[in-house]
């Protein structure tokens, strides 16, 4: 039996393990935390996984030697963890010699040459691709099938958004990822591309509102999820652009909680004499209010749209996804939207579909002769498990 290791056991490691153990595989899933570890089985019983399947082990991921033993005793690896130990663990598990696929929407840009990971791959001979999830990963990859089928592809739009389906004041929002990398998406800055060159925009800016079927208004904004797309495929396609989608109101709110310091990471002095990082402070405060509890329904929304000639005629492709939250088994839509594709793609790198030794972003999943078929494999299997996009081409 083959055998994967997750590194990582919040609900979207959980559903990685879930889901390869679905497939046939047998499963270990690690983490620091013995309640994410406990929570984790508990979904697995609660989704029927085989007896034994998933074997749970308490490390700290956070120690690349850590990783390196465990990931030289399976035979692909799975990454959730949060952003900032998304480059050491991608480091480590190519230091063990095993293929790897994440979802951590590192800062970083592994592919950079001054890191040396695309070389120590080659020479290692595994194959690795990061940001495998929802968006980053399934819009990376669909932009990129839609780009290829086109003659000409003049413009990349993203729109994405997690939400919860019963809007509560005052946030109308709630988190299925680590407070850090929520509030990264309204700090950093973002990357677009227009006229072909590459143009910075800050977060949260050039907000527009959009009507989705089933969902209604919501209000796009610009986020730093465009990322590898602004290099592979800026000599090509002149305008991209990624915006994150959330109920109306949500912009304002974050404006003003930004802008009034909230966000910060550099620690300031209180009248007490108390040292504190406002974003520690507001995390703490905020995300027991974003979490969300048992039973608490979700949805995922997204729309990736590639425009462009075919046959000397103006053209467009289009896919629309819209999920909800999973009731026989409990998991929330982010959780599946975005572990699902990463579980599919490490079952392609472990059985040779996808073989080519580096680093590569998501999009490459879709590109070249066998790049088509590859791409309709992961939207089948995903078809399979109940997440369905529909083509409008």
């Amino acid at each position: 039996m083959p055998h994967a290791l997750v590194l990582g056991a919040g609900m979207v490691g959980s559903v990685m393990a879930l889901d390869m153990a679905a497939a046939g595989w047998s499963v270990t899933i690690a983490d620091r935390s013995p309640a994410a570890l406990n929570a984790a089985s508990a979904r697995a019983d609660l989704a029927g996984a085989p007896a034994g399947a998933i074997r749970s082990v308490q490390a700290d991921l956070a120690d690349p030697a850590s990783i390196t033993r465990l990931a030289r005793e399976a035979d692909v690896v799975l990454g959730a963890l949060s952003s900032r130990l998304g480059l050491a663990a991608m480091g480590a598990v190519i230091q063990a010699g095993r293929s790897y696929t994440d979802i951590a929407f590192m800062a970083e840009d592994p592919t950079d040459p001054a890191l040396g990971l695309d070389a120590l791959a080659r020479q290692a001979g595994v194959t690795v691709v990061y940001d495998f999830g929802v968006a980053p990963g399934m819009s990376h990859l669909l932009a990129a099938l839609g780009a290829a089928s086109l003659d000409t592809c003049d413009a990349i739009e993203i729109y994405v958004g997690g939400l919860p389906r019963e809007r509560r004041w005052p946030f109308e929002y709630k988190a299925a990822f680590a407070p850090a990398d929520v509030i990264e998406e309204y700090t950093r800055p973002t990357r677009l591309v227009e006229h072909g060159q590459l143009v910075t925009r800050p977060a949260l800016s050039e907000p527009e509102l959009m009507d989705f079927p089933g969902v209604g208004t919501l209000e796009a904004f610009n986020t730093d999820g465009l990322r590898s797309l602004a290099t592979s495929h800026r000599g090509r396609v002149p305008f991209m652009k990624e915006k994150t989608l959330r109920y109306p109101g949500h912009i304002a709110l974050m404006r003003a909680m930004r802008e009034t310091g909230l966000f910060d990471e550099h620690p300031i002095t209180l009248p007490s004499g108390q040292s504190v990082v406002p974003r520690e402070l507001t995390a703490a405060l905020m995300f027991p209010k974003w979490t969300y509890g048992p039973g608490e329904e979700d949805l995922t929304v997204m729309r990736v749209i590639a425009r462009g000639t075919a046959a000397g005629r103006p053209a467009r492709r289009q896919w629309d996804l819209l999920d909800f939250y999973h009731q026989p088994s409990g998991c929330s839509s982010m959780s599946r939207t975005t572990a699902l594709p990463c579980a599919a793609l490490a079952r392609m790198l472990a059985d040779g579909s996808f073989r080519e030794p580096g680093v590569h972003p998501p999009e490459r999943v879709a590109l070249g002769p066998d790049g088509p078929a590859r791409a309709q494999r992961i939207l089948r299997e995903l078809a399979d498990r109940g997440v369905r996009y529909t083509t409008i081409v």
